[in-house]
């Protein structure tokens, strides 16, 4: 069985972010998502080679937030324990707009675990575009494999 999601969308931060675009580009989904304007990231410039990631008007991180999370059908949020910073806010902004989200914490879950969570969720949502959001490889720097690995066993074929 093939997912219904035929976008991925992200922020371009380092991470989560950067993996979810990185899965999509190396598995042909079409990608997208807004960033900061500047294309700004905790290690300087979003690369060029994320062309289609659109520039707000504001440099701070919230309002690419929000705008991904109305942007999309769903919100994958991951993490190694409890939300916080950003995520906590893409949290938020998915509540505050009626948007569904679900947060995958890998303390609590194998890779291989929170995939049928994740197929499951999906399939009922009939989602096509997906925001994936999570922490940044700063604060998380096992976070970029784990994210990979689980959009691969979620979103590909099973």
């Amino acid at each position: 069985m093939k997912s219904t999601v035929r976008k991925i969308v992200s922020g371009g931060q380092t991470g989560a972010d950067r993996a979810a675009l990185d899965f999509a580009i190396e598995n042909n989904f079409d990608y997208g998502g807004f960033v900061p304007k500047g294309r700004m990231a905790e290690d300087g410039r979003i690369p060029d080679m994320y062309e289609k990631l659109i520039e707000t008007n504001s440099a701070e991180y919230e309002q690419r937030t929000e705008l991904n999370v109305i942007d999309s059908d769903a919100t994958l949020i991951v993490s190694h324990g409890d939300l916080r910073g950003g995520s906590l806010f893409t949290k938020n902004m998915a509540e505050k707009h009626g948007k569904p989200y679900l947060h995958i914490d890998f303390n609590e879950l194998s890779v291989e675990q929170a995939s049928a969570m994740v197929r499951a969720w999906l399939e009922a949502l009939r989602c096509e575009v997906l925001n994936v959001a999570g922490s940044r490889s700063s604060l998380d720097p096992r976070i970029y494999q784990k994210t990979k690995d689980l959009l691969s066993l979620s979103l590909l074929e099973y």
